[in-house]
């Protein structure tokens, strides 16, 4: 301040300290750059604001949007009592699935200039899927009623219609039919998080293998028997009232309880850690003794469920019918496929199936001729590199991978490692290379850390491409995977 001072010297101290606090600004008044020419300030009740409440109550955003969520649906969430129900939630919860099904592929068509007529026509198209957790959170979600059914030996999940006001989330024994394991080889259905053989970390893995006690929306368990999987015995369900009472995002948050006297919280069983910072500051860690689960955890589980029914219906009841064999995915991640597709023109058929896709980000004038229709429109799928034309896809892992498209930068990801390092010192050959010569490189990055409140800026050096995929089982000497439990798997 005092430097800031030193330049506006000329100023008295009342006008340097109008000049140094927030004024008052007509933000809505100034809703074009022509306003900002006007040489007189607007009236005084342009100054007023439609905003009237204050946020800073709140410590998060997902505080202060789960409060407006409550307000604008006027929604009672019936907190569960029954532990029992709680822990049988919580076993459903798995997250977003990420895999590399494919590790190479290279597209060959007539939209690219380096095309060989001799060699199968093929396309690699990256689609995602508009707003798929909104169309997930519109979907029937649990709200209130919660109960076990009783009789489980007749209940016939496949007589729900799925926008009945009763839902149902299920345990079940299912089997996974070897004769399903090359049709459902890309995406199969129903992931697990597990170990993958021989590994002591669990991940989130797409499997074949037959599911013991797998909890599970009811409408994720119709789409799984619709296609093939078999249900051997249902151990449990729960029932619950379900409405489509609209856009909620539901954020698992934990309260912490407060500091206590160090020495007092040593001698405590639940002591987890403490860290000394000088001779009158300790800071003490402790287990928690309590946990209250006041949030409606049951709409989190339901939502993450109900939007794997989206996007496992794309795959298995739209691409695969239509392309059959010639259809392969690369690479997921949430709500997005990578696909490798043989056919003359990729282009013509999402033409005839425009109600499918999202194609309002196309050129007007695209090449391909495709109208601009249906924008945003949640559950479509759109297009990611909005027509230009994917030529070659490198996998390494989740999280992993390159690709090249015609007129724009390669596109790069490795977790873990920085943006800019990224962008600098790795190469699309590199990951090439990688895969190729079955080789792990590592970048040297820095980054600012913080231990015992004290700053550093750390050099490290990661390992930043690397070859091996636990996920699935890699195929010697190809760039295929299958997934564990497949038939063609050596024991």
């Amino acid at each position: 301040m005092r430097i800031l001072r030193s330049e506006f010297r000329h100023l008295s101290e009342d006008d340097f300290e109008l000049l140094t606090r927030k004024g008052v600004f007509p933000y809505e008044y100034v809703d074009s750059a022509e306003k900002l020419l006007e040489t007189c300030l607007p009236p005084r009740e342009s100054f007023h604001s439609s905003l009237i409440d204050d946020t800073v109550t709140y410590y998060t955003l997902p505080g202060f949007t789960g409060n407006a969520m409550l307000k604008h649906t006027r929604i009672n969430f019936e907190l569960l009592t029954d532990i029992d129900m709680v822990m049988y939630i919580e076993r459903g919860i798995r997250g977003d699935l990420s895999q590399c099904s494919n590790r190479y592929a290279q597209a060959n068509n007539k939209y690219m200039q380096s095309y060989d007529p001799s060699k199968p026509s093929s396309y690699l198209m990256y689609y995602d899927v508009n707003n798929l957790y909104g169309w997930a959170m519109c979907q029937p979600l649990p709200y209130a009623e919660f109960r076990w059914v009783d009789d489980t030996s007749n209940f016939d999940v496949n007589a729900i219609a799925p926008d009945s006001s009763k839902g149902y989330i299920l345990e079940v024994d299912l089997e996974y039919p070897q004769q399903l394991h090359d049709a459902h080889v890309d995406l199969p259905f129903c992931p697990t998080r597990d170990k993958p053989p021989g590994k002591r970390q669990d991940k989130l893995l797409a499997t074949v293998y037959d599911k013991k006690r797998y909890v599970i929306h009811y409408r994720n368990l119709q789409q799984c028997t619709r296609h093939g999987l078999r249900v051997t015995k249902i151990h449990r369900v729960l029932e619950f009232a379900q409405s489509p009472w609209h856009h909620v995002d539901v954020k698992l948050l934990t309260k912490w309880n407060g500091p206590y006297g160090s020495e007092a919280m040593i001698a405590k069983p639940n002591f987890h850690s403490r860290s000394v910072f000088s001779e009158n500051l300790v800071a003490i860690e402790m287990r928690k003794l309590e946990v209250k689960f006041n949030k409606p955890i049951y709409v989190g589980m339901c939502i993450l469920d109900i939007f794997k029914v989206c996007l496992y219906e794309f795959h298995h009841e739209y691409m695969l019918p239509l392309y059959r064999e010639k259809c392969k995915v690369t690479y997921t991640d949430t709500d997005s496929l990578i696909y490798h597709i043989e056919c003359e023109d990729v282009y013509e058929q999402m033409k005839r199936d425009l109600a499918r896709f999202d194609t309002s980000y196309y050129a007007s004038d695209n090449v391909y001729g495709i109208p601009l229709a249906n924008k945003k429109v949640p559950s479509l799928m759109k297009d990611e590199n909005n027509g230009a034309i994917m030529t070659e896809f490198v996998g390494l892992r989740a999280k992993m991978y390159a690709l090249k498209v015609d007129g724009k930068k390669d596109t790069k990801k490795a977790k873990g490692v920085k943006t800019n390092v990224v962008a600098r010192t790795i190469a699309f050959d590199d990951y090439m290379q990688c895969l190729k010569d079955y080789i792990e490189m590592t970048r040297d990055q820095s980054r600012i850390t913080l231990k015992l409140h004290n700053v550093y800026t750390v050099r490290e050096t990661k390992i930043a491409l690397s070859p091996y995929d636990d996920k699935r089982y890699v195929v010697p000497d190809t760039t295929d995977t299958l997934p564990w439990g497949h038939f063609r798997i050596p024991l």
